[in-house]
């Protein structure tokens, strides 16, 4: 599913019927969340919860100006709350299982295949509904008349900090020829740099968040020292809010890239399976975390992976820092000692890079275990009728 994005460029009419749809999707939303709380009968399954939009529209007029395929996705929103619980509850996590909640701060207006029409050109698109929004001119690089209009699944309004925008979510595939370069990568996250790799490199730390805090903290002071209520307050927490998303953006731009020059120059990726949900409990690093976004690189990393081709193994970080990469002997060590030095086989090393080098060992012993499982059930190479090595066929040896 490939998701194309587009700014709009509408009249202050047209933002405000969307607001209005939005604040509408939020009703459903909520509406719906409410029947499954109190047990009735068209809270108990999603196509209940679809049904019982009808009955909404048809109780308060102002549902109704919203299609009933978008006022449909908008249950489909609270069932999905739901269904998230569920699964939370059957896996028996430990803590909080996610409780579904009512949603305050609605961003957005979800339409199938109905309620819009796109024109020929692909610059220009038209809502048909009840809501009053009309035609828009999309304002983008992006070629969206090129694809069927039945590959077409989803038609999303988003608001944010600095405009109105429309996602379209089209049914196709994103394919990428990789070329094998034969180099495998061990990677190691840190706050110090961004992260180290098993060969020595480092990527560095661009820490967004802490260079933009001072304009963010004026920006913030400036809208609390607003009546509420008031024009002004609303300005200044516009502005407020275009500095977080520009941050935001920023950081999202520097995870892709970076994931994206790893990816295509190795044909194998091991990093650490970090709980950063758990990490940023540490009140004293929490900031720092949150401004590296591990999570969102390594999000974008398994995501090229999976387009290249390329392996990507997760690895569990117990012990990785204090295991020696030359003798596998522990060589325990604080936080604050930036240099592995083992007693036992003399070997000296940044401590971040025998991190890494021990994550790629533990990556190749993984796929040693998985050959392994694979030979036990025969040669799939023979159940395939192929020459084609598996995965794992060049690391076993080592």
């Amino acid at each position: 599913m490939l998701i194309l994005e587009y700014k709009l460029d509408g009249k202050p009419t047209q933002y405000a019927a969307m607001d209005e749809g939005i604040r509408v999707v939020q009703f459903l939303r909520n509406k719906c969340l409410r029947a499954w709380m109190d047990r009735a009968e068209e809270g108990q399954s999603a196509s209940a919860m679809s049904a019982s939009t009808a009955v909404l529209a048809k109780q308060f007029p102002f549902a109704a100006a919203l299609g009933s395929q978008a006022r449909q996705a908008a249950a489909q929103r609270a069932w999905q709350a739901v269904q998230r619980f569920y699964d939370t509850c059957k896996q028996q996590q430990p803590g909080k299982k996610g409780y579904p909640r009512f949603q305050r701060t609605n961003r957005s207006i979800e339409y199938k295949v109905a309620g819009w029409k796109l024109a020929p050109d692909g610059k220009h698109i038209t809502f048909t509904d009840g809501l009053g929004i009309g035609r828009l001119r999309l304002v983008g690089t992006r070629s969206i008349e090129t694809f069927p209009l039945a590959q077409i699944k989803r038609v999303r309004l988003v608001r944010r900090a600095d405009g109105y925008y429309c996602q379209f979510c089209v049914d196709a595939q994103r394919t990428l020829i990789h070329v094998p370069t034969g180099k495998h990568v061990g990677i190691d996250l840190g706050l110090l740099s961004f992260y180290t790799d098993s060969e020595g490199n480092v990527a560095e730390n661009p820490r967004h968040y802490r260079k933009a805090e001072k304009k963010l903290g004026t920006l913030n002071q400036r809208v609390h020292r607003k009546p509420k209520g008031s024009k002004n307050r609303g300005k200044a927490r516009k502005r407020l809010g275009k500095q977080h998303l520009k941050v935001a953006r920023q950081r999202e731009d520097h995870a892709r890239k970076l994931a994206c020059a790893l990816v295509s120059s190795h044909d194998l990726i091991a990093y650490e399976d970090l709980q950063v949900r758990t990490m940023v409990k540490n009140h004293h690093l929490s900031k720092s975390i949150s401004d590296a976004g591990w999570s969102l690189f390594l999000q974008w990393v398994r995501y090229y992976a999976l387009l290249h081709g390329v392996e990507c193994i997760a690895v569990p970080p117990a012990y990785t820092s204090q295991t020696c990469s030359g003798c596998g002997e522990l060589v325990r060590k604080s936080l604050s000692v930036r240099t592995h030095c083992c007693p036992h086989c003399g070997l000296i090393l940044d401590r971040d890079q025998n991190a890494a080098l021990n994550i790629l060992q533990e990556a190749y012993r993984i796929l040693g275990h998985r050959k392994t499982g694979e030979s036990a059930f025969g040669d799939s190479r023979e159940r395939l009728g192929t020459e084609a090595p598996l995965a794992g066929d060049h690391m076993a040896s080592r």
